[in-house]
């Protein structure tokens, strides 16, 4: 594994915060033991607030298996389990960015208008894609476009030079928004055209997640980009205290230049994501040129987190101009976004309608595998129907715990008849679904709960362009770099495995 001890990054900064909440949970747990001589109140006061917790937990609108950790957490060991919940599991912890948030999406709908012809002309030329665009359409409020050209980058490298190329054109604005960043090569070959673009009077803003970015940037990386020209800001700082909003982290992977042209995918701007460091074997991840009048949705997208880190809000309107149609533009595009503030599973819906729909095949890549009971219900359901359901997981693992309970649930999937791989070169961290060589999807959204119910995130659905072929063919060219482990787990299990199993799903929504 390589080192990164020469990036400069803060992961100082994020000791100290760990070390402080840490100080903070032992304290309450330190008092409480020292108030030992009122036991019998102090234990009667915790089962009380346990079984309230409980029932508010149960009452919330969240995920089923989310609900049954915490519970469980919660009464196995009642004082750590609620300072945790309060930490990181209690809705009012960040009511404020809520609330903001709300506002902001109410105005939604005026800015991503949809034109009704687009939206009618997929509901007659296929009635089932036509459902899945009026879900993101009506629930979500992401509008159906007809006029945009959609190009797939199943290398990164290209896709980064596809996007140092627009950038170098951009004559008005330049948005990028990304969960990491790091301060190194890839990242400092964009920060040379961001630097000659804002000394050009282009309107440059840069955006990333605090948390995602601490190992890879030092403080005083914002105030290089500002003395630059380049506008920065950090979402969710991490702060020493105990009920904060720490847990839901800006996971999006976005860049906009000038409303015409936009970039999304797996792919953060650390040099691991294009091969130029290796710290878990060969990297696989993949994203999307977007050139047309969806780009509208990507910019709405962005300044969304923008205006959300701020308490005045600016008008989107000046930024939303009309795209020009490109050459070769055609089929349904609809980028769209998920947030961890609304009762909406947007991303996870968007899976489960291609799978809902697939009648020959549906291909995916996820780089973690921890899914809830409907997901895996839809997934075996449609290996039973007859539908070649595979999915491809990392060879190596960059988070072992994790890996673990991907596994965990090979053994019921590969019963049903899905087909696990894993890419033995390395890691695969693209977010992928094609199916059916009609529809397919890609973007930052892992197969876990924290990208389905904790993080922001952003994808694009698409159809009836030449990049689903593009993203098949992709799927195509990995399988015979991945190992089939189906066989392996379709017996049946020892019994201490399937308890191993049982106890790290049990919790691995809090992973």
């Amino acid at each position: 594994e390589e080192s990164r001890q020469t990036i400069k990054n803060s992961v100082g900064r994020a000791v100290l915060v760990a070390i402080s909440v840490l100080l903070q949970v032992f304290w309450i747990v330190l008092l409480v033991m020292r108030l030992n001589q009122y036991y019998a109140y102090i234990s009667l006061a915790t089962s009380v607030l346990s079984f309230l917790v409980v029932l508010h937990i149960c009452g919330n609108k969240i995920n089923a298996a989310y609900k049954l950790s915490w519970i469980v957490l919660i009464q196995f060991m009642p004082i750590l389990g609620l300072c945790l919940f309060l930490m990181f599991g209690k809705e009012s912890s960040n009511a404020v960015m809520r609330r903001r948030f709300g506002r902001i999406d109410q105005q939604m709908p005026r800015y991503l208008p949809q034109d009704e012809a687009t939206a009618a002309r997929l509901d007659a030329e296929n009635p089932g894609l036509g459902n899945q665009a009026h879900y993101l359409r009506n629930t979500a409020g992401f509008p159906v476009y007809g006029d945009t050209r959609v190009t797939f980058y199943g290398d990164t490298n290209e896709a980064l030079e596809a996007q140092k190329a627009e950038l170098r054109k951009a004559e008005h604005f330049i948005f990028m928004e990304y969960h990491a960043i790091e301060d190194s090569t890839a990242w400092r070959g964009l920060e040379e055209i961001l630097a000659e673009k804002a000394a050009a009077g282009v309107d440059v803003r840069v955006f990333y997640d605090d948390m995602g970015s601490i190992g890879f940037i030092s403080k005083p990386f914002a105030r290089r980009l500002q003395a630059q020209g380049i506008q920065c800001r950090v979402f969710n700082p991490l702060v020493p205290v105990l009920n904060v909003f720490m847990n839901n982290r800006d996971h999006r992977k976005i860049t906009v230049v000038d409303g015409q042209v936009g970039f999304t995918g797996g792919y953060n701007l650390a040099d691991e994501y294009f091969n130029l460091t290796h710290p878990y074997g060969q990297w696989k991840d993949s994203g999307l040129r977007l050139e047309g009048s969806a780009v509208r949705s990507l910019t709405v997208i962005f300044l969304e987190m923008w205006n959300a880190t701020q308490k005045v809000q600016e008008d989107p309107t000046p930024f939303l101009v009309p795209a020009a149609v490109p050459q070769g533009a055609g089929g349904y595009v609809i980028p769209y976004a998920d947030s961890p503030l609304d009762t909406i599973a947007t991303g996870e819906d968007v899976y489960l309608n291609i799978l809902k729909n697939a009648k020959r095949y549906v291909y995916i890549t996820t780089p973690y595998l921890i899914i809830d009971d409907e997901m895996q219900r839809e997934l075996t359901l449609a290996a039973r129907r007859g539908v070649d359901v595979r999915i491809i997981t990392p060879g190596i693992p960059d988070k072992k715990t994790v890996f673990r309970v991907t596994r965990s649930y090979y053994a019921d999937l590969a019963t049903a008849g899905v087909r696990i791989f894993e890419y033995t070169p390395g890691f695969v961290h693209a977010k992928q679904f094609v199916a059916d060589d009609e529809v397919a999807t890609c973007g930052t959204i892992n197969m876990d709960y924290r990208s389905l119910y904790l993080h922001f995130e952003n994808g694009c659905w698409f159809s009836s362009c030449d990049a689903v072929a593009q993203v098949r063919r992709d799927f195509e060219e990995l399988f015979p770099l991945c190992t089939e482990v189906t066989g392996q787990y379709a017996g049946k299990r020892e019994r201490y495995v399937r308890g191993l199993n049982c106890i790290l799903r049990l919790f691995g929504p809090l992973m």
